[in-house]
């Protein structure tokens, strides 16, 4: 089972940017899709973006879609999502998942198919 670890949260301006990474440990981390998943208060998770382990594709929301980039490294088992434009709707704690074994992102994210979460960092984006 990999274990998670995200960083590189804060408080940031409109437009400003940030990028997230996500540290796992555990032997099979490139045997995994990685999503992102964020939280607001009082909303539903949702699914941000995911990155593939076999051939490296990727999936992002439309919310994000332009704006984010998800990408991989597996020699040091990390994961990086850098976010650019930001803005309020934004703010949200931020979560980093493993995909089950046979997962690979398509055209939806659903915390069903994750089976192994981080602890979260904030993302709070304010003038």
């Amino acid at each position: 089972q990999v274990q998670l670890v995200e960083s590189g949260g804060g408080l940031v301006q409109p437009g400003g940017s940030l990028r997230l990474s996500c540290a796992a440990s555990g032997s099979t981390f490139d045997h995994h899709a990685i999503g992102w998943f964020r939280q607001a208060p009082g909303k539903e998770r949702e699914g941000v973006s995911c990155i593939n382990r076999s051939d490296g594709s990727t999936y992002y929301a439309d919310s994000v879609k332009g704006r984010f980039t998800i990408s991989r490294d597996n020699a040091r088992s990390t994961v990086y999502l850098q976010m650019n434009s930001l803005n309020t709707e934004d703010t949200a704690v931020y979560f980093c998942a493993s995909g089950g074994p046979m997962y690979y992102c398509s055209d939806a994210m659903y915390s069903v198919d994750f089976s192994s979460w981080g602890q979260g960092t904030q993302v709070t984006v304010s003038s």
